[in-house]
């Protein structure tokens, strides 16, 4: 199989890596606007596998010339090129999978390509990261040994190993995305109905081993597909996981209008928005740079089998690899779009059409592929054998 990465940012070096070491891989193009950074790590990598291309992904054109050349697409730019990069897969037929982007109803514009997609015969996966993405493959693995659900809930956080005050916190992804993430209201379901609660509410503690005690709050997007695969559960509630006392530390600066869209204020004369401000200041102070970061993850899905409660939850710890200098939210988000990419690829993924990664990515598998990785997700199961 033939793969196109689009971006060359973290999380495509990474996919990358992994895919020059996959046995039906026969070729990875990686393409970026910034050629140099892409041509800094092919050096690195040291893979016949592996060409750089040039690609301007506002060039519709060109988009479409570079996707050509693949099987399968994997998607690792920004999220407001997800419907693009999917329409234009469903106009040539590749397949394509991105990184996922709930927010701005980028996956739901996706998802609506799906009759297009099956006539056209190819497969369309969106968010396929951490949260939404491997927590939607555990909970549709974890779903699909019950006879009925009633309750999900999960949890992820990507979190520095040694925290540095004020917020202890680092940026992996776009700092731009966590303002996202922390202003957009969050969907949850409760009772059995679909709701909207404030991001950063709610917070609860939750304990990791060597972590103990850290806090979990509502944000937004990572729910993302589940409320419409799992409608009819109880309960269904996405946390995300940070040291204690983040979320009330972000929720003053939200309080104060510093992260709104829309908010501006006058400079000598220009107009200037407070959150870019905020953006541009804040970034440099909190990118992960060569600091060791720490992937958390908790998935527990809750219900009947056999007339009996039976619950299964899915638990992570992955850390920076220190050897190949991987971050560990790399080794999760790269790896698990690498792997899938592989899967259709190879044919072990068949169905076509656009699909949430719950309802067509196989669990198990995919948790052995993982493990190979060196990324173990254990599973443990709780049933008090009390009928229901």
């Amino acid at each position: 199989m033939k793969v196109v990465i689009l971006g060359a940012g973290l999380m495509g070096k990474e996919a990358a890596r992994d895919l020059v070491k996959g046995d039906d891989v026969e070729k990875v193009y990686l393409a970026d606007l910034n050629v140099k950074q892409a041509e800094d790590f092919a050096e690195e990598l040291m893979s016949d596998k592996l060409d750089i291309l040039l690609l301007d992904a506002k060039n519709d054109k060109q988009l479409s010339e570079v996707m050509a050349l693949g099987d399968v697409v994997i998607n690792a730019l920004f999220y407001t090129f997800n419907e693009k990069v999917a329409r234009i897969a469903v106009d040539i037929g590749v397949h394509s999978i991105d990184l996922g982007g709930h927010i701005g109803g980028a996956t739901d514009a996706v998802l609506g390509l799906a009759d297009q997609a099956i006539a056209k015969g190819v497969t369309i996966i969106p968010d396929l990261g951490v949260a939404p993405g491997m927590i939607n493959i555990l909970t549709g693995y974890g779903a699909g040994k019950l006879e009925k659900v009633n309750s999900i809930k999960l949890y992820v956080g990507g979190i520095p190993i040694k925290p540095e005050p004020p917020l202890n916190y680092n940026v992996v992804f776009s700092l731009e995305g966590v303002f996202d993430h922390y202003t957009d209201p969050s969907h949850v379901i409760r009772n059995g109905q679909l709701l909207e609660v404030p991001s950063l509410s709610e917070i609860e503690t939750i304990h990791f081993d060597k972590y103990g005690e850290l806090e979990a709050f509502h944000t937004s997007g990572g729910t993302s597909t589940l409320t419409k695969s799992f409608p009819d559960v109880e309960t269904l509630e996405y946390k995300t996981i940070r040291y204690k006392g983040h979320a009330e530390k972000f929720q003053l600066l939200v309080d104060l209008g510093l992260l709104s869209r829309d908010n501006e204020v006058t400079v000598d004369g220009q107009k200037v928005k407070v959150r870019d401000v905020m953006r541009e200041h804040l970034s440099p102070q909190l990118r992960l740079g060569n600091k060791s970061d720490a992937v958390l993850l908790r998935v527990i899905v809750s219900g009947e089998k056999s007339a009996m409660p039976v619950t299964y939850e899915y638990d992570l710890i992955t850390e920076k690899d220190t050897a190949v200098n991987e971050t560990a939210m790399a080794r999760a988000t790269a790896n698990t779009i690498s792997i899938v990419a592989q899967m259709i690829g190879n044919g072990t993924i068949t169905k076509r059409g656009v699909h949430p990664p719950e309802n067509i990515v196989p669990g198990e598998l995919y948790i052995e592929e993982m493990k190979k990785r060196g990324v173990v997700i254990e599973e443990s199961i709780e049933s008090n054998n009390v009928p229901c």
